[in-house]
């Protein structure tokens, strides 16, 4: 048996990749250009090539794509051809941990962080859990990219809600930590997002909820109704089943001490949800809270690239606009006084659409904010939707400065420009921007000669 993978180098195909090879069956894979997933795998032995092939498709079981890959793709063309099943990657995955107790983290940001926070504690605590997630988790061992295939019964996936293909699975532990308008290209409108969510939900056996969020309290109402068993978390105790606090997290009379080593009071509530999954999978409670002080963190998510006389440059996966907003706030919490911002808008509809929003979270003190133009991925450009829109309602703090750039490549040599000892920079958005880091340490190096 033989499953190939269109755009196999994305960090969520990569990992359904790994796992569906970790049942025995025979990957290959193609995509555009070389990434760090696609150099995993490659290390890993399985065959992914860079450019893609029609006559790959030829003999395989399966052909496995993202919503990203368009119809024109060659593969997929030559695929439908000769009859061959194309299969969305979230069912090669359902496919792959088939018999698996799924804990599935959804929400409309932070599913990265938190599915690698279950997976974390599951292994530090002697669970070895399958897992699939969409960036590196840093600490596992034998992890390749994303995805691990473990011997336990239990599994760890981020669940996406982009496209809806988080209903395709067999959910046992749902974790919802937050509901707020995103895709609305997919969806429509805010009430079908919510509405996804909450089917999403019903469908499992426990729901564990974000109190202190409007939208996942409503999905959890909503899955309360529909007789599914929830456990709520968050920072108020009238409201919480779990409550988190600066230093402990507290559930049926117990209490631990809990040390979350990435940065940013989101990522406390993140941590209290993957505890609070764990613990439904039977994981000792202390236990858990103390494996979090030793979680590493995933790529792309407040990762830091490089230091270069006194500047740190920090590359973040964050592309909505709380997500944005969340992350500068993280900077500031872990010391960062003066940032400079390099945010890359991921896709002309989201753009479009929460414009505002992303000009509300770069609206700064102390920083130089530098706009790279649209990342449009899968999407064709939208007559006056570019950067020069979420600049037009940016309102500049005391000591802040605002650039629109023409490139990546000019957005980064003007964030090398512009950043001074002590500063902190910051690489975000989902898109190519990550490539601009290493830029911008190359800059910073160059200027000091």
């Amino acid at each position: 048996m033989r499953f190939h993978f269109i755009g196999v180098g994305g960090s969520g195909m990569s990992a359904v990749a790994r796992l569906v090879a970790a049942r025995g069956v025979e990957v290959t894979g193609t995509d555009r250009r070389r990434s760090h997933y696609f150099a995993a795998l490659e290390a890993a032995g399985v065959d992914v090539r860079v450019g893609h092939d029609p006559a790959l498709v030829e003999g395989a079981d399966a052909v496995v794509i993202t919503t990203a890959v368009r119809d024109t793709n060659e593969e997929l063309v030559r695929a439908r051809e000769l009859g061959v099943p194309v299969w969305h990657r979230s069912e090669a995955l359902a496919w792959a941990l088939e018999g698996k107790q799924l804990v599935s983290v959804a929400g409309s940001h932070g599913k990265t962080t938190t599915s690698a926070m279950v997976a974390h504690l599951f292994h530090a605590c002697g669970v070895d859990a399958s897992y699939a997630v969409g960036a590196r988790v840093f600490g596992v061992e034998g992890a390749v990219a994303g995805g691990y295939g473990g011997l336990a019964p239990q599994a760890v996936v981020e669940a996406d809600e982009s496209d809806g293909s988080f209903l395709r699975y067999d959910t046992h532990v749902a974790i919802v930590l937050n509901v707020e308008p995103d895709h609305l290209d997919f969806h429509g409108s805010f009430e079908a997002v919510e509405a996804a969510f909450a089917e999403f939900a019903g469908k499992a056996r426990v729901l564990i909820a974000c109190a202190d969020d409007p939208g996942s309290a409503r999905t959890a109402a909503a899955a309360e109704a529909a007789g599914v068993r929830v456990v709520r978390y968050g920072t108020d105790v009238a409201t919480a089943d779990v409550v988190v606090s600066a230093t402990s997290v507290v559930w049926n009379g117990v209490e631990a001490a809990l040390t979350v080593p990435v940065p940013g009071a989101h990522n406390r509530l993140n941590a209290a949800a993957a505890w609070a999954a764990v613990i439904e999978e039977g994981v000792d409670p202390v236990a858990a809270a103390a494996a979090m002080a030793t979680f590493g963190g995933t790529g792309r998510r407040f990762e830091l690239r490089g230091e270069v006389d006194g500047i740190r440059v920090i590359d973040d996966y964050a592309h909505h606009p709380t997500e944005v907003a969340a992350v500068l706030a993280a900077a500031r919490s872990a010391g960062a006084e003066r940032l400079v911002v390099l945010f890359q808008p991921a896709l002309y509809t989201r753009t479009r659409d929460l414009h505002r929003e992303f000009a509300a979270a770069l609206s700064l003190d102390n920083a130089a904010v530098i706009l790279a133009p649209v990342h449009g991925d899968r999407e064709d450009p939208i007559d006056g939707v570019n950067s020069e829109l979420i600049a037009s309602g940016v309102r500049l703090g005391e000591g802040s400065t605002l650039e629109v750039a023409e490139s990546l490549e000019d957005a980064a040599a003007r964030a090398a420009r512009a950043a001074v000892r002590g500063d902190t920079v910051l690489t975000v958005g989902s898109g190519t921007v990550t490539d601009a880091g290493a830029w911008i340490l190359r800059d910073l190096e160059a200027a000091r000669g």
